[in-house]
């Protein structure tokens, strides 16, 4: 099912870096045994797995409806029983081709694993639902063919359920309704897909275009396609927000919970489709074992170097999340333990901070948090254009700028690229002077003195008084050098709907998650402008929109400072 002007005609991935060709090469090594195409390393993995697994591709699951699933497997040869792995594929045309490389590793380590193409994608039969309740009993039918070939429930150990992106979404629905699955894991993940889709009152635009034109050769159904097109055109918002939260992980935490399930996180500080708020909330409401990994980049970046089977802290942690939950012990207490020493299993979260790179383990989310501290907006000076940040409120100014002209000020110059830019070293360089005043409000602090670590959620408070009765604005933090060269610590969008025009009213925004590192002397900024290519705004243009700080209620940025 098509609408006219919302599907591409070509096919652009959320995997920009994946080659294909190579996973190919290791497919068809695996099935002939013929390696001198590969690389000495590559050759010698499929030697090994070849050795320890019989790998099959072309499987076909049969999943109702006369629909049947792409698939493959690696059943290891020894003796059993052994644990299983089902592997739910991405939001790609390649399909459970993606997995090739860590599966193989898998099956080396003594797991039993299938990895299958997504209903709608590639040669699975079916339409895209978008993890719908179709997509939950596919994983259960997957789930159930795997034991079936393995040798039936008797031969098989405990089960896990991993998925990069979409997959990593339906491996949690599974595992909430599937009393079977014992552990997940979920890279690039979401949490809360109505959040997602809808910030603060306010369309992704960005990430749903995107969705759809790495789906441009999959066959989506017809509510699907109606749910994207409906947040494109700013229609049915109710209606989808619905839709979304039968698709949410959120929205089932209570039956993870209800068998403490434990569930392995992996985020993009810079997450441009599924931003790291909504996924943290669902790993702040579980209550079973739970891990977080926070990584510099964007959507599947940090775990795309695993996929291509090169060395991967991700990856290494996923293996280690499924031997220390899907390897039996055997009552062994010494060899349990020797998992959460290996893995680090005690603590919760770890970040990789921002830019320095460096590793912070933390026991608890709690733990990892900053202590708040607020940063006052202010008034420009009679001879500047900008605000200040204080740590004290001076109140009774106003600051007024004009909606509808977008601004340097953007959230990355494209989506998943920027990312790959950050993870290569390159984060983006703003010039904060080339930002029009006239078209945003700026607040800058002094130049700082001493090393700021921002962990957390950052809020912004702010007053504001629009000139229609719909207006949208985006919240920029950048960490601005000497030279007024700026990185971008964080961002959210904010609409306020309804609202009486001219007359002041307060929004309480959680800016985006954030680990990063702001060095003395630089100074940190704070903008507000209008429009930004990522988001669907509500401005009528032109329009004002003027930010205040009354004495009742001042308007501050709050930073978890550490």
């Amino acid at each position: 099912m098509t609408s006219d002007g919302t599907r591409p005609n070509t096919a652009p991935s959320l995997y920009p870096e994946l080659d294909e060709g190579a996973l190919a090469g290791v497919v068809q090594a695996l099935r002939t045994g013929d390696t001198s195409t590969l690389g000495p390393a590559r050759a010698a993995e499929v030697a090994e797995t070849r050795q320890v697994a019989t790998f099959l591709d072309g499987v076909r699951v049969p999943a109702g409806e006369g629909v049947e699933l792409d698939a493959a497997l690696w059943l290891h040869n020894g003796d059993g029983p052994h644990p299983l792995i089902v592997m739910p594929s991405p939001w790609a045309k390649q399909g459970w081709l993606v997995y090739t490389i860590q599966a193989m590793r898998f099956a080396r380590r003594g797991y039993h694993v299938l990895a299958y193409t997504a209903r709608g994608f590639g040669e699975s039969g079916g339409e895209v639902e978008v993890a719908g309740e179709k997509d939950i009993a596919d994983g259960i039918a997957a789930l159930d063919h795997l034991v079936s070939r393995a040798g039936g429930p008797e031969a098989v150990g405990r089960i896990g359920f991993l998925g990069d992106s979409y997959g990593s979404g339906i491996s949690q629905l599974v595992a909430a309704e599937e009393r079977r699955v014992d552990a997940v894991v979920a890279l690039s993940t979401w949490g809360d897909l109505g959040e997602a889709f809808y910030e603060n009152n306010t369309r992704h635009v960005a990430a749903v275009k995107t969705l759809l034109n790495a789906a441009s050769t999959a066959r989506l159904s017809e509510r699907t396609q109606r749910a994207f097109d409906d947040v494109l055109a700013n229609e049915n918002v109710e209606e989808t927000l619905v839709w979304a939260a039968e698709r949410s992980p959120y929205h089932r935490v209570d039956k993870l919970n209800s068998r403490a399930v434990p569930v392995f996180f992996a985020q993009a500080w810079h997450e441009t489709l599924f931003p790291g708020n909504q996924t943290l909330k669902t790993f702040n409401a579980l209550s079973g074992p739970k891990r977080l990994l926070w990584s510099i980049g964007d959507h599947s970046g940090p775990e795309m170097t695993g996929i291509l089977g090169l060395p991967n802290r991700v990856w290494e942690e996923a293996h280690s999340w499924f031997d220390q939950h899907l390897l039996e012990t055997d009552g062994d207490e010494a060899r349990a333990a020797a998992f959460d020493s290996e893995s680090g299993a005690r603590d919760q979260v770890v970040s990789e901070v921002m830019w320095g790179r460096a590793l912070e383990s933390r026991p608890t989310w709690h733990a990892a948090t900053g202590t708040p501290e607020r940063f006052y907006l202010t008034g420009p000076p009679e001879d500047g254009k900008d605000g200040g940040l204080l740590d004290k409120p001076t109140n009774g100014w106003h600051t007024t700028f004009t909606t509808g002209t977008d601004t340097p000020a953007t959230v990355a110059d494209q989506i998943l690229l920027t990312g790959y830019a950050e993870l290569a070293g390159l984060p983006k360089v703003y010039r904060t002077g080339r930002i029009d005043r006239a078209a945003a409000g700026v607040w800058t602090s002094a130049p700082l003195p001493s090393r700021h670590q921002l962990r957390g959620v950052p809020r912004l408070r702010v007053t504001l008084a629009p000139s229609e009765p719909d207006a949208t604005f985006v919240a920029y933090l950048f960490d601005v050098d000497a030279l007024g060269f700026a990185r971008i610590i964080t961002h959210a969008p904010y609409t306020v709907l309804g609202a009486t025009p001219h007359t002041p009213a307060g929004a309480d925004i959680a800016l985006q998650v954030t680990g990063y590192d702001v060095r003395a002397g630089h100074r940190l900024m704070l903008v507000l402008d209008s429009v930004d290519p990522f988001y669907g705004d509500a401005n009528t243009n032109p329009g004002t929109l003027t930010i205040t700080s009354p004495d009742e209620e001042p308007s501050y940025l709050e930073l978890p400072l550490s």
